[in-house]
């Protein structure tokens, strides 16, 4: 009897699936961008936890591409991600770490300019090794 049951439900699930409604492909399709966009701020989070891990000097802009380039290959939904996320508004302490940069060390426009150009080279599917500095360790 269980068997028969199985049977059946099986084949209910088989043949309801060949024939969805538009408003369950719709459901769907945005399930999986939210799935995307959630792995790819995943993506972000790990590129910018292994930046501060690693703490090597002139590694930023790896980083940088890396979780861009991570997040966009997610799908859409990674690609809207590594759009809307920046790094000061995610990590609020980058954003202390910015605004020393442009007062204290006089570098701060000219470096968030080059961290943008490598946000978009890995958002458009450049290679992040483009920005590894010589030495940084395999690991990253």
């Amino acid at each position: 009897m269980r068997l028969w049951v199985c049977i059946v439900l099986l084949s209910t699930v088989l043949c309801a699936s060949a024939d969805r409604p538009g408003i369950v492909q719709g459901a769907i399709r945005a399930g999986q961008f939210v799935r995307d966009a959630a792995r790819g701020s995943w993506d972000m989070y790990r590129a910018y936890r292994d930046m501060r891990e690693a703490n090597y000097r002139g590694a930023d802009k790896y980083f940088h591409a890396r979780g861009n380039y991570d997040a966009a290959r997610r799908g859409p939904g990674g690609a809207w991600a590594a759009r809307v996320i920046r790094w000061p508004f995610l990590f609020p302490h980058s954003d202390a770490r910015e605004t020393w940069q442009g007062r204290v060390s006089g570098r701060g426009a000219e470096d968030t300019r080059l961290d943008q150009e490598a946000n978009r080279w890995g958002r458009n599917g450049g290679d992040p090794n483009r920005y590894r500095p010589n030495g940084l360790p395999k690991k990253y």
